[in-house]
C-alpha cells in the first residue's frame, strides 16, 4: 500500500476524523486541506510514561507536540507524531523528526554514550536547527562566532573520514556546547517513567 493509499484509507478512521474536528473547530478555515495550513509546531515534550492521550484519542503517546494556528493563535495539545503527518505538510514532518531527535540525542547525552558526530545522533537538518535555536555558543576557539562550529559541524559530518584532530574537535563542541545546551533547553520537557 503506498503512502497515499494509506491516508486515504485512515482518513475514515475515528481517529483522523477526531483530528479533523478539533483541527477546523480551532482554525478559521472550515476545510481540513485550508485549515491544514494554518498549524505551525510550537512544542515538543516527551512522555516516558507514555500516558498521554492525542486529541484525536490515540493514547500511549511519546512525543507530545502543541501546534498553535498561525493566523488566530490557537493551540492544540497534545499531538501525537503520527496525526502531525496526517497534515501531508513536509515543514511539519521535519520539524516533528527534528524535535524528536533532539531528545534522543538527550537521551545519549543522560545515558553517556560515546557520542561522534556520525549518522547514530546527528542529521544536517538537526545541525541546522541546532545552529537556529543557538547551541553553538562563542568560544575563543571560535573566534567568538558561533557560525564557524555550525559550519565545521556541518563541513564534517558530510566528510567520509576525518583526521584524529577533526574528530577531537567535533566530540569538544558536543561536549562543551550542544550537550549543556540540550540539558538546559529539554528539562522540563521530559517525563520520566518510574
Amino acid at each position: 500500500m503506498s503512502g497515499g493509499e494509506y491516508m486515504k484509507a485512515n482518513r475514515n478512521s475515528a481517529y483522523y476524523q477526531n483530528l479533523t474536528q478539533r483541527v477546523i473547530d480551532s482554525s478559521e478555515s472550515d476545510t481540513w486541506e485550508s485549515a491544514a495550513l494554518e498549524w505551525e509546531i510550537f512544542d515538543c515534550e516527551e512522555d516516558g510514561t507514555l500516558e498521554a492521550s492525542c486529541i484525536c484519542g490515540k493514547q500511549n503517546l511519546r512525543y507530545l507536540f502543541t501546534i498553535r494556528n498561525s493566523i488566530n493563535e490557537n493551540m492544540l495539545y497534545p499531538i501525537g507524531s503520527s496525526c502531525i503527518k496526517k497534515f501531508e505538510r513536509a515543514d511539519l514532518n521535519e520539524t516533528a523528526s527534528v524535535r524528536e531527535q533532539l531528545f534522543k540525542l538527550l537521551h545519549a547525552i543522560e545515558n553517556n554514550s560515546f557520542l561522534t558526530l556520525s549518522s547514530e545522533f546527528f542529521s544536517r537538518k538537526l545541525l541546522k536547527h541546532l545552529h537556529e535555536i543557538g547551541a553553538f555558543k562563542p568560544t575563543q576557539y571560535n573566534f567568538y562566532k558561533p557560525e564557524a562550529d555550525y559550519q565545521f559541524m556541518l563541513n564534517m559530518f558530510n566528510k567520509r573520514s576525518r583526521t584524529l584532530k577533526q574528530e577531537k574537535k567535533a566530540t569538544a563542541i558536543i561536549l562543551n556546547s550542544i550537550k549543556p545546551f540540550l540539558q538546559k533547553l529539554l528539562q522540563n520537557k521530559v517525563r520520566r517513567s518510574q
